[in-house]
């Protein structure tokens, strides 16, 4: 997973980066460069943020993350040295996820960089779990119309000149599993008569 780094002082990207050692960074140096990196549809799903850089400012980038529309959103955490109470309601209110003070401890910069990376992984479970479900239930709404069948052999079409068996055609479409028996009514007028 890629990890955005945006501060405009390359003595912190490259702390940041060491903290980071053996994770794929992606650095840049100002606001424009880390909001239009998020907002690719490739783009980085955990960013660590300075507040201040040029350009856009680190809560400046998260409001206009939040508000671009993404099947996953990206986990955004904004070092700086504002600590005061009212600088963290304005970054959490901004979209913010985290909050690291400068100067950082690289180890709880890693381990809030792991947070990210496993939300940011829940998110794409249950986005995939979504996906699975719209799929299942674009089948079952299938299944709910029409179907096109033989009124003499019982086949559906399934396609232009394509006629199959009603239980193919369903176990194709459905969980469904098929066993077969005969019925009383066929009993009588088919298996007796042919002298079964």
């Amino acid at each position: 997973m890629t990890i955005l780094v945006a501060d405009d002082d390359p003595l912190v990207r490259r702390a940041v980066e060491a903290a980071l050692a053996g994770r794929d960074v992606r650095l840049v140096a100002d606001g424009d460069a880390a909001r239009e990196a998020l907002e690719a549809a490739d783009g980085p799903l955990v960013a660590v943020l300075d507040w201040v850089m040029p350009g856009l400012t680190g809560p400046e980038v998260c409001r206009r993350v939040r508000a671009a529309p993404r099947p996953i959103v990206p986990y955004l955490i904004l070092l700086t040295s504002r600590n005061r109470p009212e600088d963290l309601v304005e970054g959490f209110s901004a979209g913010a996820d985290d909050y690291v003070f400068k100067p950082f401890d690289a180890a709880e910069l890693r381990a809030r960089v792991k947070v990210g990376e496993r939300i940011v992984a829940l998110h794409q479970a249950l986005a995939d779990r979504v996906g699975a479900l719209e799929t299942a239930l674009a089948q079952v709404k299938q299944l709910q119309g029409l179907l096109p069948i033989c009124a003499y052999c019982k086949r559906i079409r399934s396609g232009p000149d394509y006629w199959q068996q009603v239980e193919s055609y369903i176990a194709e479409h459905t969980d469904a599993t098929f066993t077969h028996g005969i019925c009383p009514e066929c009993f009588e007028q088919v298996v007796r008569q042919e002298g079964g």
